[in-house]
């Protein structure tokens, strides 16, 4: 959404201010263009490991079962989603894995990745790691945040429609709360892959000790599960940027603002 309406609104912002939101502005395009290419490339390496049996004929459910069961959690349900928002997901207040059909039902690489990646959340969430810890106290902001960059953006969308019509403090204020939502995506985006780089890390072990997977399976896992990392860290340089372009959104409706009102 642009800050300002039209050239003339510009007159009173530093040179330097308007080049830096057009330098950020194309980085955002460009990060965003990597994204969506990543984004294929990781659907085709999900589809393509989705169609390899694994060795151990195991679906999603079976090892999401056993990993949860030898680990104490009988308590943690296992149980099918269709939705776009939780996908594959572990929940701590749910006490419930979530799989997605696709996934939950197919002895394939992908369901045994997926199935004891979100399955070793629970099992660090039961050890109490730290950064685990932090997840689930932040987890009714989960969805607001990282995986969550789509509606985050909706939210500064709809803030500057509301309120950067006028000028003033309500649009600085409306402002900084736009700049405090990405804020909020960013800490959560960066703790979102700690955790889940710990959780693939213990996916893979377990699978090891408990010789449910070969060499190759888990080499096949791992390669899944760096693309979904480097989507996150392209989460996370988006949310960064998006930082920056709201702290310069700020700056420049100051100097605007400012050059208005000396100029009356």
């Amino acid at each position: 959404m642009p800050l300002f309406e039209n050239i003339e609104e510009f007159q009173n912002v530093s040179a330097g201010v308007q080049w830096a939101i057009f330098v950020v502005g194309c980085l955002i395009l460009a990060v965003a263009a990597v994204s969506i290419g990543i984004s294929i490339w990781l659907s085709i390496k999900y589809v393509v490991y989705n169609r390899k049996t694994n060795s151990h004929f195991l679906c999603g459910n079976d090892v999401a079962r056993m990993i949860l069961d030898r680990n104490g959690l009988q308590n943690i349900r296992v149980s099918v989603v269709g939705s776009i928002l939780f996908g594959n997901s572990y929940s701590h207040y749910f006490k419930k894995v979530r799989l997605r059909r696709r996934t939950i039902n197919k002895p394939t690489i992908t369901s045994l990745a997926i199935g004891a990646e979100k399955s070793a959340l629970a099992v660090l969430d039961k050890e109490g790691d730290k950064d685990m810890r932090a997840r689930v106290v932040l987890t009714p902001l989960i969805y607001l945040g990282p995986f969550a960059f789509i509606p985050i953006v909706a939210i500064g969308v709809l803030i500057d429609l509301a309120m950067f019509n006028f000028s003033g403090l309500p649009t600085i204020i409306s402002a900084v709360i736009g700049l405090c939502f990405y804020a909020i995506s960013f800490a959560l985006s960066i703790l979102t892959l700690k955790t889940e780089k710990k959780a693939q890390a213990r996916a893979c072990e377990i699978l090891r000790q408990e010789n449910l997977a070969t060499d190759e399976e888990i080499e096949m896992m791992q390669q899944l599960f760096k693309l979904y990392n480097i989507q996150y860290i392209n989460d996370i340089i988006l949310e960064f940027l998006q930082m920056v372009l709201k702290v310069l959104e700020i700056v420049a409706k100051v100097q605007h603002n400012s050059g208005s009102n000396s100029n009356n």
